[in-house]
């Protein structure tokens, strides 16, 4: 059994760069990564995914989690404000990250060729692959989803999770990826995972999916204004 929960805790320069709701409440973005690492020192599960992580974010992990395995991928694209003037943050890099309680190994790491500021991150951990990614929001995601389903395809056997934001609803993901993998089902009165999606977009947008195992316990919790996402949690049985 793995428990695991997969978080978007928005990147500084995409909340400017969109007006997302995070800058009234959150004006310091130095208060804000300081809450949003609060907020993960308290978690319990073994495995967490988050997406959209600031350089400046991720070295207050490392100072707060030292007791966790930190994985990252540091994209090749760094986001830039749309608007002139100084960034807020000293890192702007954006990265992709894994936190792990307990051994673990990395596997790979792939910024997708369509879009470098979007890729996976793939871990072992207690003999399972666990992949953390962030999709594509458009006709992108078809061949990034294949990607993933190929990246996940381990010898009989072995299970895989993948986690993360994938920028669309269940049906898509399970549809794209195929045969052998399941996308864990949110109880009727879950949270939405994005709150205030744009325009047609589906709420329900990060997904914990399965290949070889068994999901439970699936449930959204609030981010309480830390960030345009809300967390997603579930349970892992092999």
């Amino acid at each position: 059994m793995i428990t695991l929960a997969t978080w978007n805790v928005l990147h500084r320069v995409h909340a400017e760069n969109w007006g997302e709701d995070v800058l009234n409440s959150w004006p310091d973005e130095s208060e804000r990564i300081a809450a949003v690492t609060e907020r993960l020192v308290g978690r319990a599960e073994q495995v967490i995914a988050l997406q959209e992580v600031s350089g400046d974010q991720l070295a207050g992990l490392r100072r707060a989690l030292t007791d966790r395995t930190v994985h990252t991928l540091r994209y090749p694209r760094v986001p830039a404000p749309r608007q002139d003037g100084p960034c807020s943050l000293r890192d702007p890099g954006e990265y992709l990250v894994l936190l792990v309680d307990g051994p673990s190994r990395e596997v790979a790491t792939v910024s997708f060729e369509d879009d470098r500021g979007k890729g996976a991150l793939a871990v072992e951990v207690a003999g399972t692959l666990i992949v953390a990614t962030h999709v594509s929001g458009d006709q992108r995601r078809t061949r990034q989803l294949a990607r993933l389903a190929e990246l996940a395809a381990t010898p009989p056997g072995h299970a895989a999770v993948l986690l993360g934001d994938f920028n669309t609803d269940r049906a898509t993901v399970a549809s794209a990826l195929g045969t052998g993998f399941a996308v864990a089902d949110l109880p009727s009165d879950a949270l939405p995972t994005r709150p205030h999606p744009s325009g047609s977009a589906s709420p329900w947008i990060d997904h914990v999916v399965v290949r070889g195992a068994g999901v439970s316990s699936a449930a959204v919790e609030s981010a309480d204004g830390l960030s345009d996402h809300n967390l997603v949690r579930a349970t892992i049985t092999m």
